[in-house]
């Protein structure tokens, strides 16, 4: 729970929609059904309760549930049949029975009841209160309460909901997972309040994998940021001889917040923006620190996406369940090992034909055997080609350690280990020979403006006449053309892949030299589909691009499954690594304000200086690459978008990161050169003041200071020196501060036609033009409460 920061900034965007549908009662009393077209509504408006459908376009499920009435997206709080939906024509309905108990019915059959107790004398009604909370109470005595739904939820912590035990009578509250995006029903996590007042998250309710640590009065020591939230919320642990339980509330009533524990394993605090839920914070902080949340045999990489990657020699085992957040099933062998009976329970059996597959850089899975007698990594790797259950082993300065069928919870780390994966002989060969199945078939799907890209490649570097030239760019560094390069030689010039630069959302960058005088930085893109999508996109944004605030390409690698790009190498790395990080070198006013115009230049011509218009959809600070002498280089071209100059606005699905877009990515309307203009202004404000603009940062003493909303104030009240890095102990050109201010308060205003071009920037910038002072954006009236 980081602190909700920027909940105030999205609420700008949450205007109420009236319901589709009229109802008059929050009440339902015996004698009366709710049936499947019926709602109640509480008092407020805020809440519904009634039953919907969801499913596929095969099979709906009918849903008893509480959701937002005033949310045009769907969003399920609670619900009572999770596990026991109604599938068919079956019609539902609702009514209080005889004995006093709230029942769901389909044909006839009792599908869902409370089950309270309830004496023959009282009479009951259900009510839907105020705060969500469906309450099973006395129609003669509000306050007597037989049941209610915070005392049993699904996947969703409402605020003023208790999550925790009642001592008492043993009635613990916890949340669990929905399996799938398209399925209520239990998933495999889920988040409980322990009885030493300390929070816990589990995997298939027995490995404990995020832990909220000790309370203090005001956080838990896991999530230091709750104190700074306090001005939006007040968070509570109780814990005496009746119970011990954590329950929060929201300062602001006509904020929207909801807390659930996601299908993938993480505790997500949303806020409604209006058009889509916005994640403010999520725990544990890394996707991959989630156990076992792609499933076995694949490996996670936490800011990658997809996150989830089959290890080599395997397959996803059912991409449709994939494609609904369902990863449990993992993934599966492509070729069955050689060993006995597959390895299913030959125990004895030996296999002289199976072969391992090195996997440098990983979290080892867990629970593995240690083997002591081995002393090698020979025998280690023979200990477990002796036993048909053994699928991988890892030999280190600790020794020898195997594992035995399904490998779960392997993750990417910089500092991490080398995984020897167990293969089948003929899957090693299989991929030598580049005859893999999985190549086949996306060879043979690729499109024709793939082919177009690579017949362009091709004749490039036919013309240049050279075989593979690696020892060739000894004398021409700064060559215009493109070069094929083998897997082989990249290998060699890269000392197979040994140092390592970075890891992004589609792979690793490696540092590599032509013939001991250039340097490279090489990329090796991961996972075929998405490797070969970033491919083509780097390829056809780039690959004829010449402008010195653009990151050249020198050349790549296409064979079997390798996707490889060759760039010039950055010596002084990315943006990010100056401004946040503490073994970054701290830029001086005079490079800071360079860096921001080169940025403009660069993306004011891939704006406005290309055939087509290109827009980069994932300006960020980690993506501006800084040369020898810090002039800024514009990289990561896999989310690019094309744009004619026939057309004036492009529509694709939402892509980037979020703290830098553009409020019309979120609204889902076409969009134009102006997001990178949006995240521009973004990375403007974070070369001021050295920080990162996001909602998980903010002031100590409990205020709204979300920097952004900072700047205009500052502005308008001649104060921008305080908004500049500490760092900097005020050396810095005032006058460039306040045009920067004024620039970025432009490239922020609400309508995209307000904001400037690239081009504009760069002569606001420049000096050539004076920007006016710019109106404050409602978006940033609406968090400062102006």
């Amino acid at each position: 729970m980081r602190p909700l920061l920027l909940v105030l900034c999205w609420l700008l965007f949450s205007q109420q929609h009236t319901p589709s549908y009229s109802i008059a009662t929050d009440t339902l009393s015996r004698g009366r059904s709710l049936a499947s077209d019926e709602r109640l509504v509480s008092g407020n408006g805020k809440f519904a309760f009634g039953f919907f459908q969801m499913g596929t376009s095969n099979l709906f499920n009918w849903y008893l549930s509480i959701w937002f009435n005033k949310i045009p997206k769907l969003t399920p709080v609670w619900t009572a049949n999770r596990d026991h939906p109604i599938s068919g024509p079956a019609s539902p309905e609702l009514i209080i029975a005889s004995d006093g108990n709230l029942v769901m019915l389909a044909q006839g059959a009792i599908i869902w009841s409370t089950k309270a107790n309830i004496t023959a004398n009282d009479t009951t009604v259900a009510v839907i209160l105020d705060s969500g909370n469906l309450v099973l109470r006395s129609s003669s005595n509000s306050s007597h309460i037989f049941w209610e739904s915070f005392d049993h939820p699904t996947d969703t912590h409402l605020p003023g909901a208790k999550i925790g035990w009642n001592k008492v009578t043993g009635l613990n509250r916890y949340t669990v997972s929905r399996k799938n995006s398209i399925d209520l029903s239990s998933g495999i996590y889920s988040s409980k309040m322990d009885l030493d007042g300390i929070g816990r998250m589990f995997w298939n309710s027995s490995t404990v994998y995020w832990s909220s640590g000790e309370w203090n009065g005001k956080f838990f020591s896991s999530i230091p940021e709750m104190s700074a939230g306090s001005s939006l919320a007040n968070f509570t642990l109780v814990n005496n001889d009746q119970e011990v339980y954590f329950t929060y509330t929201i300062l602001d009533e006509n904020a929207i917040i909801i807390n659930v524990l996601d299908v993938t394993g993480q505790k997500q605090l949303h806020a409604w923006t209006g058009q889509d839920w916005f994640t403010i914070n999520d725990q544990p902080r890394y996707q991959c620190d989630v156990y076992a949340v792609c499933g076995p045999f694949t490996v996670c990489t936490s800011d990658a996406d997809p996150f989830c990657n089959c290890m080599k020699g395997f397959s996803v085992r059912s991409p449709e369940d994939w494609g609904i957040e369902d990863r449990t099933g993992g993934c599966i062998r492509n070729t069955p090992l050689n060993c006995g009976d597959g390895g299913s329970g030959n125990k004895t059996g030996m296999s002289m034909t199976d072969k391992f597959y090195s996997m440098p850089g990983l979290r080892l899975p867990q629970n593995g055997t240690v083997i002591p007698s081995a002393s090698s990594a020979n025998q280690c790797a023979q200990v477990c080609l002796n036993n048909c259950s053994c699928t991988a082993y890892s030999y280190s300065k600790d020794g020898c350690s195997i594992w035995h069928d399904e490998l779960l919870n392997v993750a990417t780390d910089g500092n991490g280990e080398m995984l020897y994966l167990r293969l089948a002989a003929k899957e090693m060969q299989n991929r030598r020979r580049n005859k893999s199945g999985m190549i086949i078939a996306a060879a043979g799907g690729a499109s024709i403006a793939t082919l177009a890209v690579f017949v362009f490649l091709v004749v490039i570097w036919r013309r240049r006449n050279k075989k593979w030239p690696i020892h060739k760019m000894d004398n021409d560094p700064g060559g215009v053309g493109i070069i094929a390069f083998r897997y082989v030689d990249l290998q060699y010039a890269t000392k197979k892949f040994s140092e390592k630069l970075g890891t992004g959302g589609f792979g690793s960058v490696f540092k590599g030299w032509l013939s001991d005088s250039v340097a490279i930085a090489v990329k090796r893109l991961d996972g075929v589909q998405q490797g070969e999508k970033q491919f083509r996109a780097e390829v056809n944004s780039i690959g004829i691009i010449q402008h010195i605030n653009v990151v050249r390409l020198i050349g790549f690698c296409c064979e079997g499954d390798r996707r490889l790009l060759v760039y010039e190498h950055m010596p002084n790395g990315s943006l990010d690594s100056h401004l946040f990080q503490s073994h970054g070198a701290i830029l001086d006013w005079n490079v800071r304000y360079q860096i921001a115009l080169g940025v403009a230049r660069g993306l004011g011509y891939l704006h406005h200086g290309c055939r087509d218009c290109i827009i980069h959809c994932d300006i960020k600070p980690q993506n501006i690459l800084l040369d020898t002498s810090f002039v800024p280089k514009i990289a990561d071209f896999g989310m690019a978008k094309f744009l004619g100059r026939d057309f004036s606005r492009v529509v694709t699905t939402m892509r980037g990161t979020f703290r830098y877009l553009a409020p019309e990515w979120i609204s889902g309307t076409a969009i134009t050169p102006k997001v990178d203009v949006y995240s521009y202004r973004m990375v403007l404000l974070e070369i001021i003041s050295g920080k990162r603009n996001s909602p998980k940062h903010s002031c100590s003493d409990g205020n709204v200071d979300y920097y952004p909303v900072q700047v205009p104030h500052k502005l308008l009240h001649g104060d921008v020196l305080s908004l500049v890095d500490a760092n900097l102990y005020g050396d810095v050109n005032m006058e460039e501060v306040e045009r920067v201010c004024k620039v970025a308060c432009w490239c922020i205003q609400d309508s995209e036609f307000d904001r400037p071009t690239m081009v504009e920037v760069v002569q606001f910038l420049e000096g050539i033009c004076e920007p006016e002072m710019p109106p404050v954006p409602r978006l940033l009236l609406a968090i400062a409460g102006g």
